[in-house]
């Protein structure tokens, strides 16, 4: 009784006022209105399409990939759509030196940042593990450790602004799957890293959101290519998906499920991680940590 008293009353008033006090708040286009907003990965698929919703609600737009030629077409059609402003920057994210010049480049076309989408991925192949580790190494290192840089280059902007980290992942990264495991691997660090410094950022009194996107399938042409013939798996629109994605970075969510089956976000929210993870986060002495940094 003492127990449930101490710990679990607490934990469970928190977050049924957490889900009652949330579920109150609604999206509103407006609320992009003029917000200076990088997204990766979006010369096509769920990037490109970000970038379109966002310039129909009046954004400042950096977009990036890969390819100058589909760039200056998403640019020219994000203007025509009503973007405050577009731009684009070419260039590969397995060049870490360009994550941080690419967000430096961003902030001064913009003059800010207030929220980063990070969306971008590399190729896989779909098939059993062929013991091909620097395949492992190339999606860690595009999937997640640029992800880390870029978000780690736009944090002093993000900081001025109160911003948003939106990290764009899957549900290959809450459960097991079989056939791409370097790809699951690679979400399972978002995942990790990023809930990790959600919770740090919360102790230091940081005021950037970050909120985690785990998607199903999305009927983009590279996944459909991918999966066509050896999943029977139903896909769901990109357009809708780009747009619960703005709506969870605007709402500042910490997570988004967005999947053709009701019962995705009910069996992999998991709110038995969330309450061990207060209870773990009561026995830390922050204050201890934070002066052995020489933080406030």
């Amino acid at each position: 009784m003492a127990f449930m008293k101490k710990y679990l009353l607490p934990i469970l008033g928190f977050f049924l006022a957490y889900y009652y006090y949330s579920a109150k708040e609604e999206f509103r286009p407006e609320m992009l209105q003029g917000k200076k907003v990088i997204v990766t990965g979006a010369s096509k698929g769920i990037g490109r399409e970000i970038a379109y919703h966002l310039a129909k609600m009046g954004a400042h737009l950096v977009v990036t990939a890969r390819t100058k030629e589909s760039l200056q077409q998403v640019v020219s059609r994000c203007l025509e759509l009503g973007a405050a402003s577009a731009h684009y920057v070419a260039g590969t994210m397995e060049d870490l030196a360009f994550t941080e010049q690419f967000v430096a480049k961003a902030g001064k076309l913009m003059g800010g940042l207030d929220m980063i989408i990070l969306n971008h991925i590399t190729q896989t192949y779909l098939g059993f593990f062929q013991n091909d580790i620097q395949h492992v190494r190339k999606i860690m290192e595009v999937n997640f450790l640029s992800y880390v840089a870029l978000s780690v280059a736009a944090l002093p902007m993000l900081k001025q602004s109160n911003g948003s980290i939106v990290v764009v992942s899957s549900l290959a990264g809450k459960m097991a799957q079989p056939f791409i495991a370097p790809y699951s691997a690679s979400k399972f660090a978002l995942d990790g890293f990023f809930s990790s410094i959600r919770t740090e950022y919360f102790a230091a009194k940081v005021n950037v959101s970050i909120t985690l996107c785990i998607l199903g399938l999305i009927n983009t042409d590279t996944a459909i290519t991918a999966v066509s013939g050896k999943f029977d798996l139903k896909a769901s629109p990109k357009e809708d998906c780009a747009l619960e994605i703005i709506k969870g970075g605007a709402l500042r969510q910490e997570e988004v499920y967005f999947d053709h089956s009701p019962w995705t976000s009910v069996l992999l929210g998991n709110p038995g991680r969330k309450i061990q993870e207060s209870l773990n986060f009561r026995k830390i002495n922050v204050d201890s940590i934070l002066k052995s940094k020489g933080l406030p």
